[in-house]
């Protein structure tokens, strides 16, 4: 990649927490937690939606994918933070560097667009109760999910490829990892092409799923309100109530990095939220299903009194 001085750039120099020493130490500490947490979480997540066949229904379906998403989400940029965390100024190699900005737009316009397909799934759950397991069959289930990975990876890649980025000679990066947008500030190539795609991405990223969820929950209400048992109202509220949560987290954090002004004295504290947001939204997820629903509770419990060795952990699940 040529920048407008003729020099080539190669590589990116992280700044990170390299002007901040001493809180070096501590952020690294927490993030091999929340990383840990992540991975046991979720994969204990799609273990037990794997083994139990009582969760083999379109919403557990959805949820096994979005805890593989977010293992993904965690290890595309955690362990590169973790290798370099107690780094002065950590370089990385352009190619790396786009590779992991690249599957980090793809990973984060997957989980916008999964949110979106589990709130339909939930919509119809409710409003038609008797014909959920038709129109959810296998077979649309699946197309959804290829769809919803195939519609992202485009979204992500394409502009890339299509517009190759134009530097203006830096190569310093504000942030622990080549975070989209901080790796833009470093572009100048802003030709007419780029812009709209970026507007397309932008609208197909946030503000598209966003209102289809928002439409999604208006309808679920409406459709609530029609019961007319009210044990039977809450038990269709209680469903929607751990993915509503996710939403809340994923999209108040996404909407806070990404469309609040940027100053210079918000750019440190955005890149920390930013770190946070890639390992701690993965880690809630889990967490949120586990301690909310009680049929993965009920799952996970049953599994655990199958392992003879952490029978005695039951108790946290009561």
């Amino acid at each position: 990649m040529v920048t407008d001085n003729g020099s080539e750039v190669t590589e990116f120099i992280l700044v990170g927490l390299s002007n901040h020493p001493k809180y070096q130490i501590a952020f690294y500490c927490a993030m091999v937690v929340v990383y840990l947490i992540t991975l046991i979480g979720n994969s204990v997540i799609i273990i037990v939606v794997r083994v139990d066949g009582r969760l083999h229904t379109p919403m557990y379906f959805f949820l096994s994918n979005l805890s593989f998403l977010d293992i993904c989400y965690s290890s595309n940029s955690v362990p590169f933070l973790l290798f370099n965390g107690l780094r002065d100024y950590p370089t990385i190699s352009y190619n790396s560097c786009y590779a992991q900005m690249t599957i980090a737009l793809f990973l984060g316009m997957t989980e916008c667009l999964l949110l979106a397909v589990m709130a339909y799934d939930r919509f119809v759950a409710i409003s038609s109760p008797l014909r959920y397991t038709i129109i959810m069959n296998n077979w649309v289930c699946m197309q959804l999910a290829i769809v919803t990975w195939a519609s992202a990876f485009l979204l992500a890649v394409i502009p890339i490829i299509a517009i190759p980025a134009h530097f203006c000679g830096h190569n310093i990066i504000n942030h622990f990892t080549c975070e989209v947008q901080a790796l833009l500030k470093l572009v100048c190539s802003d030709t007419p092409g780029r812009l709209i795609l970026g507007l397309v991405i932008g609208i197909f990223t946030l503000p598209l799923p966003f209102t289809f969820i928002l439409i999604s929950y208006t309808r679920i209400v409406v459709a609530v309100l029609r019961i007319r048992s009210a044990e039977a109202r809450l038990k269709a509220l209680s469903t929607c109530g751990s993915h509503l949560t996710v939403v809340t987290i994923f999209y108040g954090s996404a909407i806070y990095m990404y469309l609040k002004p940027q100053s210079k004295e918000s750019q440190d504290q955005g890149k920390i939220i930013s770190a946070f947001y890639g390992v701690i939204t993965p880690m809630l997820n889990p967490l949120i299903y586990t301690l909310r629903n009680k049929d993965v509770k009920n799952s996970l419990k049953k599994l655990i009194r199958e392992l003879p060795f952490l029978s005695h952990y039951t108790s946290f699940l009561q």
